[in-house]
């Protein structure tokens, strides 16, 4: 998602009074950090218990918002993926063709036990429409063309192809779309949406996707025969956005079926009320689902991303369960049905990580194990092309959960 009050396309008054505040707010980074070496003794934890981190920190780099490459600044990274085939990452950047025609870039990362030691941008590619064509910038798009909104990209089994989402051209009357491409970045095919997703909204009932607030996050189940496609926020006709006290109205998690590539399921999930604001300044505060991840069998990671002017971001991980949520697919409204949405269960909380600053995180991948064995999470941030912010990359290592003392019920969350 952009947080399009901060995105500096064309500078305006607005704009110009509400910088300095940003940059006093969020700092302004002019150099990558170095990474983050910690000696692997200090930060080795057996197990964690319920309600306790899951995940620790393995290391850190910060970009700048002048990083370029090809002479393009580096910039809005909404996704990452890693392909084992060739070790490469894949990060989709939703510039919508402002900076650069709309692209992917390849990186290479490496880390070990004692942090993360280095992320360099390798390669890039640029998307394709349907006519073989490079997406235009609003200024020169024709009346037929969307301008895309790119906010996640998934390899598809087999490597040879890949998934992304647009979250739209709201303001030229396009909706979200799920599109198919080439590694060389050809359009191949847009997959179907259901018609509650479709947009930008549907004429005389109010009902529909809201902008900005649609499609953010897709996850490959570990048996990949499962495409998981999640909105941001909620439909209109399924709730309010979350509010300060007020958790959100539910938003939606589709399942696909990526033989046929189409929907044959949806879960809701319901997202945390908005963290305490800065009552000295304006409120501008949202909360939602930047990014989901496969994590076994029916069972996704969720990323939740809030920001707050005055306090900026805070993020939260969670796990769910998809098989213990109602089936949501056919109903067109959930603000007044019987459903029972996925359970949360928190993994982490950014906050406790103890690094300088949180960033806009919004893509997510499993990264190759530590020589010991350890599981590492990968994620990125989007940095809105905003000098107030940072590309953050970060690398988790996961603790496993402390095994149930002797005769007591029950057993791992690790399904």
């Amino acid at each position: 998602m952009q947080i399009k009050h901060k995105r500096h396309y064309t500078p305006s008054i607005g704009a110009c009074l509400l910088a300095p505040l940003l940059l006093l707010l969020a700092g302004c980074h002019t150099a990558p950090a170095p990474p983050l070496a910690q000696d692997s003794a200090d930060r080795a934890v057996a197990c964690h218990a319920p309600g306790s981190s899951a995940f620790q920190l393995g290391g850190e780099q910060r970009w700048p918002v002048d990083q370029s490459w090809a002479g393009t600044p580096i910039g809005g990274l909404s996704s990452i993926d890693y392909n084992p085939a060739d070790g490469r990452y894949y990060l989709v950047s939703d510039d919508r063709s402002v900076h650069d025609s709309a692209r992917w870039y390849q990186a290479r990362i490496r880390y070990d036990a004692s942090g993360l030691q280095q992320v360099s941008i390798i390669d890039h590619q640029v998307l394709r429409t349907p006519e073989g064509q490079a997406y235009p910038s609003s200024r020169s798009a024709a009346a037929d063309t969307p301008v895309p909104d790119p906010e996640a990209l998934r390899l598809l089994p087999g490597g040879r192809s890949l998934v992304w989402s647009s979250e739209g051209d709201f303001a030229r009357g396009f909706g979200p779309s799920l599109q198919q491409a080439g590694l060389d970045g050809r359009w191949q095919k847009t997959w179907p949406l259901p018609p509650q997703l479709q947009g930008p909204l549907h004429p005389g009932t109010g009902r529909g996707p809201r902008n900005n607030m649609t499609l953010e996050g897709i996850a490959i189940s570990d048996d990949q025969r499962s495409l998981w496609l999640s909105m941001e926020g909620a439909l209109r006709q399924d709730g309010p956005l979350p509010r300060r006290g007020q958790v959100g109205g539910p938003l939606r998690i589709t399942q696909y079926d990526l033989a046929s590539q189409q929907p044959v399921r949806q879960i809701a999930y319901i997202p945390d009320a908005l963290p305490q604001d800065n009552l000295l300044l304006p409120l501008f505060a949202l909360n939602g689902v930047s990014e989901i991840l496969a994590d076994g069998p029916d069972h996704l990671l969720v990323l939740e991303r809030a920001y707050v002017l005055g306090s900026g971001f805070s993020v939260r991980l969670y796990r769910i369960n998809t098989q213990q949520a109602s089936d949501t697919l056919a109903i067109d409204a959930l603000q007044d049905a019987a459903y029972t949405p996925a359970r949360k269960e928190l993994l982490l909380d950014f906050a406790q990580l103890g690094l300088r600053t949180v960033d806009n995180l919004e893509g997510m991948t499993w990264g190759p194990r530590l020589a010991s064995g350890e599981r590492v999470l990968l994620l990125v941030s989007d940095n809105n092309f905003n000098p107030a912010q940072v590309t953050q990359f970060l690398a988790l290592v996961e603790t496993p959960p402390c095994a149930p003392a002797a005769g007591s019920a029950g057993q791992s969350h690790r399904n």
